[in-house]
């Protein structure tokens, strides 16, 4: 690559900003022009900018990422949007790609492979992070419920109805804490349900739960 080109990071953990602008200015002709802490901030800096490559976490405060990228593609579609997660999952990597990602990388395997990304997407290509990519290739794409809520998030959810807290759930279904407060962040993006009782409601009512209707139902008001 001869000419300049530009990049935007986001991340909401200034460490591990630093260490991805290390990363990406080792690399021949990249400049990281902007950083930012929440979707919300990268939309604003990605439209500033207008990079060429935005790295986007997919957990951070606020707005779901996966909600602002599709925004973000639809208003500076000559970026090329890059998804850095610890988020596992192939329906977290199957959303990205819907939404309008060019690229799907697993923080545990950034260094190595961040710039390679970066050079695939730059050249008009795609990236999946290898194991992932395996994995997609042979693992059945998920059942899709109303409002195109997947499997796992419907396990989520019913597990939100019956009462449990974030951490309850992560423990039932084996998955980190911080998977299950994107399964949520996701189901209230899809479900336009920004409480816990409206996301109750809407389990009832598209019947996701083997739950009547009940006197004080969704009034659970222990912390998440």
């Amino acid at each position: 690559m001869s000419e300049e080109r530009t990049i935007v990071i986001a991340d909401d953990h200034a460490i591990v900003r630093d260490g991805l602008r290390m990363i990406i200015e080792g690399g021949e002709g990249l400049t990281v022009v902007a950083e930012a802490a929440t979707a919300e901030e990268a939309a604003r800096k990605t439209l500033g900018h207008k990079p060429d490559v935005l790295i986007l976490d997919l957990n951070m405060p606020g707005t779901s990422s996966l909600e602002m990228l599709g925004k973000i593609r639809a208003a500076s579609p000559g970026t090329a949007v890059i998804v850095l997660t610890m988020q596992s999952e192939t329906s977290f990597a199957r959303a990205a790609l819907k939404a309008g990602a060019r690229g799907y990388v697993l923080k545990e395997s950034a260094g190595p492979e961040l710039l390679g990304a970066v050079e695939s997407v730059l050249d008009g290509g795609t990236f999946l992070s290898p194991s992932l990519g395996v994995r997609l290739a042979t693992e059945p794409e998920e059942a899709v419920l109303p409002d195109g809520i997947t499997a796992r998030e419907a396990e989520v959810l019913e597990l939100l109805t019956l009462g449990h807290t974030n951490a309850e759930i992560a423990e039932q279904l084996h998955l980190s804490r911080r998977t299950v407060e994107s399964h949520r962040s996701s189901l209230q993006s899809k479900t336009q349900a920004d409480t816990r009782a409206r996301l109750v409601r809407y389990a009832i009512d598209h019947h996701l739960v083997d739950l009547e209707p009940q006197s004080g139902v969704g009034g659970d008001t222990r912390a998440p």
